[in-house]
C-alpha cells in the first residue's frame, strides 16, 4: 500500500497552495517579506543610540527605559495572536494589517511631542512589529517549495544578524545627519513599498486552520507581565516600595497570574501549557533565557548614554563602539550552532556563555569617565561572546527536551521568556540608573557652586546640559553619570551570575536530528514565529535536506536507487522528469542553468540506457517505463532518508504525512512546474 500511495502521488500531483511561490512574483514577495521583517527587527535596537538625543529633546530621562520596553512588551505579548489569527483568517490580510499598524505607529512616534506620547506610540509600533516578524516567516512556508525553503530560511536568519549589527549604527547616523524623528520616519517609505508589493503580488492563501484562540490567556499573561514591569520601573524611584500604587500593582499581578493559571488549565490551545514547567530543561532554559535577555537589552539601552554623555562621542560613533558586542554575539551564535550540529553536545555552552557574560558585566561595572575606548570595546566583546554562546543554545535545549506535541509552544515559550527578560532588564536597570543618578546629583548639588540662573533639574532631564558647564563642575557631573551607569552593570553582574549557577541544572540528552538545524534568527533575540510542532519539525528537516543537497546528494541517491552507472547529472534529469509528461529540453536546461549543448551528453546517455526518450522533433523529453521505475525508486530512497531524520520523534501520523508531502519536493519533482 505504501508503494502504491507513493506512485499515485508521483503520477497525479495535486495543486498545493504552499507552492504558490513558483509564480512570477516570488522574488518580489521574498524581498518584501525580508524588508518587513528587517524593519521590525531593527526597531528593537535602532533607538538605543538615539535615546540620549530623544531625552535631551523631550525630557523625561526617568522614562527612557519605556521607549524600549513598550515596543518589546507589545511585540512579545501579541505574538501568539498574530500566528493563530494568520492561520485562521489568512496570512496575507493579517500581514497587510501588521504593516499598516507598524507604519501608523512609526509615523506617530516621529510626531511625538512628549515621552508619554512616544512610549504609547512605540507600543502601537511594537504590536505591528510582532506581526511582521511572525507572519513573514510563516508566509515563506506558503510560497517557497520545501526544496528551496532551507536556503530562504538562511536569508531570513541573516536579516536578524544584519539588524543586530546595523541597528545601533543606523540610529546614530539618522540622529547626527537628520534628526531623531527619522529613526521612525525611515520606516514609512520602506514599509509602504513592502505593503504595495505584498498587496499586489502575494497570492491569497485559501487554506484555513481553525483555532480555539486563548484570548483570555494572552490578556491575563500580558497584563500580569505589564504590572510586574511597572513595579520594577516605579518601585523605589517614582513611588516608594510601600506606596499604594506599587502594592496595588503587585496585587494585580498576583491576581492576573492566578487567573492565567486557571485559564491555561482549561484552554483547548493554551498560550503556554503549564505542563511545560514540569520539564527541568524548559524551566531552567527559560530562566536563563530571561536573564540573557535582561543583560543584552539592558546593556544596549544604557551603553550609548555612557558613550554620548560621559565621553562626548556622536550618536553615530556610539553605534560604532557597540559593534564589538554585536559582532561577538553573531560570531558565537554561528560557532555554537556548528559545534552543536557536529558534536551533538550543548550543555557546556550555556554554562560557559553565562560565565563569560558575568565577567563581561563585571568588567563593564568598572568603567569610568577615564576608561579608554579600547578597554570599553574589549569588555563589550567579552559580553557579546558570552551572550552569543548562550542565546541560540537555549532554544535548542528546549526543542530537544519536549515531546512532539509540545514542540511548537515550547519553542515560542523559550523565546517569550527571553523577550520578557529584555523588557524587565531595561525597566529594572533603568530604575537602578535613575535612583543612583538622583542620589549622586543631590550630593554634588549640595557641595558645588552652580552658575547663576542654572536650573539643577535640567541635569537629569537633559544630559547634554553638562557640556555647557564650567570645566571642574562638568567633570563632577560626568563622574556622576559614569558612576550611575556603572551601577547598572554592578547590579546586572550578580543577576547574570545566578543564570550561570542555574545553567548547571540544564540536562544533556541525545540531540534529535532535526534539532541540529540551528536557526540563527531565533538565536539573536528574534520573536518566535509561533509555529506548530509539525512546522517546527519541517523547518529543521528542510534545513538539513538543503545542506544535504549541497554535498553530492544526487550521486548518493543514484547509488541507493540502483543507478550507479548514471552520473549525478543524469540522476538529476530523471528526478526532474519524474511525474511529468513531455518536457521541453530548453526548459530543462534552463532549470539546470546550463546550455542545451552542455546537458546533451547526459541526456544521450539516459536515452541509450533506456531511461529517457526524445520526441520526433528532438525538442522534448520524457521518461520511459524503465525511467519511471527508476524515478519511483529514487522517491522511495528520498523518503526513507527523511524518515530516518525524524525517527527520534517517535511514530506519528502527522510526521508520516509530512514525509509523503515533502519527499517529492525535496527530490525535485514538480519543483518548477507551473501551478494549475
Amino acid at each position: 500500500m505504501r508503494h502504491k500511495a507513493q506512485r499515485d502521488t508521483w503520477r497525479d500531483p495535486q495543486p498545493d497552495p504552499r507552492q504558490a511561490g513558483r509564480r512570477k512574483g516570488l522574488g518580489l514577495i521574498i524581498v518584501a517579506l525580508m524588508l518587513g521583517m528587517l524593519l521590525a527587527a531593527l526597531d528593537q535596537t535602532i533607538v538605543s543610540t538615539a535615546l540620549p538625543t530623544i531625552v535631551g529633546d523631550l525630557g523625561g530621562l526617568e522614562h527612557l527605559a519605556w521607549v524600549v520596553t513598550g515596543y518589546m512588551l507589545a511585540s512579545t505579548v501579541s505574538t501568539p495572536l498574530w500566528g493563530k489569527l494568520g492561520d485562521q483568517f489568512g496570512r496575507k490580510r493579517l500581514f497587510i494589517a501588521a504593516i499598516v499598524i507598524f507604519l501608523a505607529g512609526s509615523a506617530l512616534c516621529g510626531l511625538s511631542q512628549s515621552m508619554g506620547q512616544l512610549i504609547a506610540f512605540r507600543s502601537i509600533q511594537g504590536l505591528g512589529g510582532g506581526g511582521l516578524m511572525v507572519l513573514a516567516q510563516a508566509i515563506v512556508g506558503d510560497v517557497v517549495s520545501a526544496r528551496e525553503r532551507g536556503r530562504y530560511q538562511g536569508f531570513f536568519g541573516a536579516v536578524f544578524a544584519v539588524s543586530s549589527i546595523v541597528g545601533p549604527l543606523l540610529g546614530g547616523l539618522f540622529v547626527d545627519q537628520l534628526s531623531w524623528h527619522w529613526v521612525f520616519y525611515i520606516n514609512l517609505p520602506l514599509g509602504a513599498l513592502a505593503l504595495v508589493v505584498i498587496a499586489a503580488v502575494l497570492p491569497s492563501d485559501e487554506t484555513r486552520t481553525k483555532h480555539r484562540i486563548d484570548y483570555a490567556g494572552v490578556v491575563l499573561l500580558g497584563g500580569a507581565t505589564s504590572c510586574l514591569v511597572l513595579v520594577s520601573t516605579w518601585g523605589g524611584t517614582t513611588y516608594a516600595w510601600t506606596d499604594p500604587v506599587i502594592l496595588g500593582l503587585v496585587v494585580a499581578a498576583v491576581l492576573l497570574l492566578a487567573g492565567w493559571v486557571l485559564v491555561e488549565r482549561r484552554a483547548a490551545e493554551p498560550v503556554m501549557p503549564l505542563g511545560l514547567f514540569a520539564h527541568r530543561a524548559f524551566t531552567m532554559s527559560s530562566i536563563v533565557g530571561f536573564v540573557v535577555g535582561f543583560g543584552m537589552f539592558g546593556a544596549l539601552t544604557y551603553l550609548p548614554l555612557f558613550l554620548q554623555v560621559v565621553h562626548g562621542v556622536s550618536a553615530t560613533l556610539s553605534g560604532v563602539y557597540l559593534l564589538p558586542m554585536m559582532a561577538g554575539m553573531l560570531t558565537m551564535s554561528i560557532v555554537s550552532g556548528q559545534i552543536i550540529s557536529k558534536s551533538g553536545k550543548y550543555r557546556f555552552l550555556p554554562i560557559g556563555g553565562t560565565a563569560i557574560a558575568t565577567v563581561g558585566m563585571f568588567l563593564l561595572s568598572t568603567l569610568s569617565e577615564h576608561s579608554s575606548m579600547l578597554m570599553f570595546g574589549t569588555y563589550l566583546l567579552i559580553l557579546g561572546i558570552g551572550l552569543g554562546m548562550t542565546m541560540q543554545v537555549l532554544v535548542i535545549v528546549v526543542q530537544n527536551a519536549v515531546d512532539f506535541k509540545d514542540l511548537g509552544v515550547a519553542t515560542s515559550g523559550a523565546t517569550f521568556f527571553r523577550s520578557i527578560g529584555g523588557s524587565f532588564g531595561v525597566a529594572t536597570l533603568g530604575s537602578v540608573f535613575t535612583a543612583r543618578l538622583g542620589e549622586d546629583l543631590r550630593q554634588v548639588l549640595s557641595t558645588s557652586r552652580l552658575p547663576p540662573g542654572f536650573d539643577p533639574g535640567q541635569i537629569q532631564k537633559d544630559p547634554t546640559v553638562i557640556q555647557r558647564l564650567p570645566g571642574p563642575l562638568a567633570a563632577e557631573f560626568l563622574h556622576v553619570y559614569a558612576d550611575s551607569i556603572a551601577t547598572v552593570f554592578r547590579v546586572a553582574a550578580p543577576i547574570v551570575f545566578v543564570a550561570f549557577l542555574l545553567s548547571w541544572f540544564i540536562p544533556q540528552t541525545r540531540l534529535r536530528e532535526t534539532t541540529r538545524a540551528a536557526d540563527l534568527g531565533e538565536g539573536l533575540g528574534a520573536t518566535s514565529a509561533e509555529r506548530s510542532s509539525l512546522a517546527e519539525v519541517e523547518r529543521g528537516l528542510v534545513r538539513l535536506a538543503d545542506a544535504d543537497l549541497r554535498r553530492g546528494y544526487y550521486a548518493r541517491l543514484g547509488t541507493l536507487a540502483g543507478l550507479s552507472e548514471i552520473p549525478p547529472q543524469g540522476v538529476w534529469v530523471i528526478a526532474r522528469l519524474g511525474g511529468e509528461g513531455w518536457v521541453k529540453a530548453e526548459d530543462l536546461a534552463r532549470r539546470a542553468n546550463v546550455s542545451r549543448a552542455h546537458g546533451r551528453p547526459y541526456v544521450d546517455q539516459l536515452i541509450a540506457a533506456g531511461y529517457v526518450r526524445r520526441s520526433e522533433d528532438g525538442e522534448s523529453l520524457r521518461l520511459t517505463t524503465r525511467g519511471d521505475e527508476a524515478a519511483l525508486r529514487m522517491l522511495r530512497s528520498s523518503r526513507e532518508g527523511l524518515s530516518r531524520l525524524v525517527a527520534d520523534w517517535g511514530p506519528n501520523p502527522q510526521l508520516e504525512q509530512l514525509l509523503d508531502r515533502i519527499a517529492p519536493e525535496l527530490l525535485g519533482a514538480y519543483a518548477d512546474r507551473p501551478r494549475r
